[in-house]
């Protein structure tokens, strides 16, 4: 019997599905894997039968893509690169957005068996996963915006992602150095382990490294009854927090959403930004330079995440890498709605 294709698979250390990649040129494969099959090809003088041509043709060349606050405009955002960086690989996506009450593993282990998937991407949510359960998925997961750069990656944990505590540091440490001491947060929920977590430590890190005294008072927990990261509960964090009269001079919302809702509540106690209170976003929204005054915010990477993700994933996917971490810096925005005070 002559040498299958389950062979070649084999001498190069590689699935199956690679060798048939690399036979059909699909251009989602890395290019020196691709020469690597096609040399050890030659040198066996292997001759391809059609049903491993056709073996592409039957495989499910899909990607889901997992978002936990599919209404967020930050991943809406990023969809739209997923869609053009999925096309030039050809691969198709599936979008399938998570409650906030749902278990992604569940769901994904789910949509595996459904839908015959090549891998996922998480786009938020699943901040601390167990590497139990990523084998439990059964295909290569990536994490896209969530990450934590202290925790050490696992053989089968892929992130992309900025990193929290880092930005949410230099962000309030800019509040610092324009003068603002009474500096309030509106944060994440009270017991988020995740994003809203890491940027409360980036805080409490810039106060203590700029001599200022951390005061629990001057912080916000997002309501557990509104949508998390949206405009209401911004608004209604914000509003809360005015009300009870404690002297501050700047907020750091940790969402350019919030801050929109905080604008308002601003606004509404009849103070003016900045003159009477700066306020400081997260995530760069596009829409932040309208917003009146134009938001100062930290803007995150998006393209540079979404093309790092399906790299990532597609490394797993065709060639068996083991998990990476990739962090990407961020940018503070400077525009005009902090006010420098002496």
């Amino acid at each position: 019997m002559g040498m299958t294709i389950k062979d070649i698979a084999k001498m190069c250390n590689v699935g199956i599905s690679t060798v048939s990649r690399a036979i059909n040129n699909d251009p989602g494969i890395n290019p020196e894997t691709r020469m690597r099959i096609l040399k050890v090809i030659e040198e066996q003088n292997f001759v391809p039968n059609s049903s491993a041509r056709n073996l592409k043709m039957t495989e499910s060349n899909t990607i889901a893509l997992l978002i936990k606050g599919s209404t967020n405009p930050f991943f809406q955002g990023m969809l739209r690169t997923f869609e053009q960086e999925l096309q030039k690989v050809e691969y198709s996506y599936l979008i399938y957005p998570i409650s906030e009450d749902q278990d992604e593993t569940m769901v994904a282990v789910e949509l595996v068996k459904e839908r015959r998937l090549k891998g996922i991407i998480f786009l938020g949510g699943l901040a601390e996963v167990s590497e139990n359960n990523l084998d439990s998925i059964g295909v290569p997961c990536v994490r896209c915006t969530v990450s934590n750069p202290k925790v050490s990656i696992g053989k089968r944990d892929f992130t992309v992602s900025i990193d929290d505590k880092k930005e949410a540091y230099r962000a309030v440490d800019y509040l610092c150095k324009c003068g603002h001491k009474d500096i309030a947060i509106l944060g994440g929920r009270k017991l988020d382990g995740s994003i809203g977590r890491m940027r409360l430590e980036g805080y409490k890190e810039a106060l203590k490294d700029n001599g200022i005294e951390y005061n629990p008072d001057l912080v916000a927990y997002m309501k557990e009854n509104v949508g998390e990261f949206t405009v209401e509960n911004g608004y209604l964090t914000a509003k809360e927090m005015l009300e009870s009269d404690i002297h501050m001079t700047a907020i750091f919302v940790i969402s350019d959403m919030m801050a929109f809702g905080a604008y308002k509540a601003i606004k509404e106690k009849g103070l003016r930004i900045p003159e009477d209170i700066s306020v400081m976003g997260f995530d760069g929204l596009d829409w932040t330079n309208f917003y009146h005054p134009s938001l100062t915010t930290v803007r995150q990477p998006c393209d540079q995440m979404v093309k790092a993700s399906i790299d990532v994933l597609l490394g797993a996917i065709n060639d068996g890498n083991d998990g990476e971490q990739r962090i990407f810096p961020a940018e503070l925005l400077v525009r005009d709605s902090v006010k420098k005070i002496s």
